[in-house]
């Protein structure tokens, strides 16, 4: 690792990221940690990041925009999505917006640093031999609502249209974290 490596670590979950944090340190890399949007913001104001980590949902908010906003600043940079809440909706608009990589929770500072490195997809990944179930469909559905929604529970439930709290129960259920 060059000494011009910058990592943000965009996690609204302390200990998951001081645990990244001390891992990247011991591999060379100068980290710094923000919560959420405004605290990123306010970390790029001062120095732009070469790589970044970005969790998927920050505190009820969306890490897509941060995505964005990382993606604008500097379109050189490597950005890994992570999510307990993965789907294939929030991927391809973490890809879209300029992610390099996404990875489900739990992974790992081994991992994170090959998705950095991949710059190209790879055509000889296995494709699934079973189709999705019904139950990995609505949860497809719902995460994607969900992302389109900016993460909001009770704009989702209408437009699924189902009770908010349903929704709720269904999220707490699959919880991944």
């Amino acid at each position: 690792m060059t000494e011009a490596a910058r990592l943000i670590i965009v996690e609204d979950d302390a200990a998951f990221a001081r645990t990244l944090k001390r891992s990247f340190e011991r591999r060379g890399y100068e980290v710094r940690i923000a919560a959420g949007q405004s605290e990123m913001q306010a970390l790029i104001a001062v120095a732009t990041p070469t790589h970044a980590v970005v969790d998927l949902k920050l505190g009820g908010g969306s890490g897509l925009a941060c995505v964005e906003a990382l993606h604008a600043l500097s379109p050189d940079m490597l950005i890994v999505v992570l999510t307990g809440y993965a789907s294939i909706g929030t991927a391809v608009e973490a890809i879209k917006l300029g992610a390099r990589h996404y990875l489900a929770k739990p992974s790992n500072t081994d991992e994170i640093e090959a998705a950095f490195a991949k710059s190209e997809g790879d055509a000889n990944v296995k494709l699934g031999e079973r189709p999705s179930s019904i139950k990995t469909l609505e949860w497809e559905l719902i995460h994607r609502t969900l992302a389109e929604s900016d993460f909001n529970i009770s704009e989702t439930a209408r437009r699924l249209g189902m009770h908010r709290r349903t929704l709720a129960r269904k999220l707490d259920k699959r919880r991944v974290d």
